[in-house]
């Protein structure tokens, strides 16, 4: 049994790739339940800090504690639900298989699955609203259907902090909504959610706490306290252009069309 919560402490963090720091000496304290956008321009170290989190990325210097614990010490604590593009989506899986992978690592080598393995990944499915596809190939669905399966992937985990790196990129209105509501779901439930976006204005809006980063850390807080004309100059440079309080950043992805519902 966990008796410290998922506190997410990160200090000093330095991360490089060929010599050049991806991030530079990154501190921060990250509360238990909390929905936290991550913002920053492209190469900011968005993606870098996720791979970090989940051990894909080897850290030069600092620390990284969840528990109260080192990083990798709980087993699945860390759910990661990757960009669409960097998935091989061909690969010959059901949309059941695919989720199932999520208990692969509280199975272990001898385990069979097991009715409770079942249940979860059935609830899994239910939660993203796709648990009519189970039995349906991976590569036959649709972007916005085939990021739901890598979401209830990562809920079939159980984890306690779950990362979504740039999840609305590209999908529809009621797969942003599934998101949304996935986030409300995780919040209740007293699990971190950490979202990528590029998307300042959704980033303001939806969630509790914004970490503006741009290989350093620029600012992290309250939306008010961070997307300051000031903090947001910092990040983006000569990017960015503000508008009666609003940004304009020439290298992100457009703002979604839909319409966003209010956050919880």
């Amino acid at each position: 049994m966990i008796a410290e919560p998922a506190r997410l402490d990160i200090e000093n963090l330095t991360v490089s790739y060929n010599g050049s720091p991806a991030l530079d000496n990154l501190t921060l304290q990250i509360p238990v339940g909390a929905r936290v956008a991550v913002v920053g321009p492209n190469g900011a170290g968005k993606s870098t800090l996720f791979k970090v989190l989940v051990g894909e990325l080897p850290i030069q210097s600092g620390s990284i504690n969840i528990h109260c614990q080192p990083l990798g010490h709980h087993q699945d604590c860390v759910a990661y639900v990757p960009q669409r593009e960097e998935v091989d989506w061909h690969f010959p899986l059901t949309v059941e298989d695919v989720v199932m992978m999520g208990r692969y690592g509280r199975l272990g080598w001898l385990r069979r699955v097991s009715q409770h393995d079942q249940m979860i990944v059935s609830r899994s499915l239910s939660q993203v609203g796709i648990e009519d596809l189970a039995q349906h190939a991976i590569l036959d669905l649709s972007g916005g259907q085939q990021q739901r399966v890598f979401m209830a992937r990562a809920l079939a985990q159980e984890p306690h902090i779950l990362l979504l790196d740039e999840p609305f990129n590209g999908i529809d209105a009621p797969t942003q909504e599934a998101i949304f509501s996935l986030l409300d779901d995780m919040h209740h439930q007293a699990v971190t959610a950490i979202v990528s976006t590029h998307d300042l204005n959704l980033a303001a809006k939806y969630f509790d706490l914004v970490i503006l980063l741009n290989k350093k850390l620029i600012a992290f807080g309250s939306p008010q306290s961070v997307f300051t004309h000031h903090h947001v100059r910092q990040a983006f440079t000569d990017r960015v252009m503000m508008i009666e309080g609003h940004a304009l950043i020439d290298d992100c992805c457009p703002p979604n069309e839909t319409n966003h519902r209010r956050r919880k």
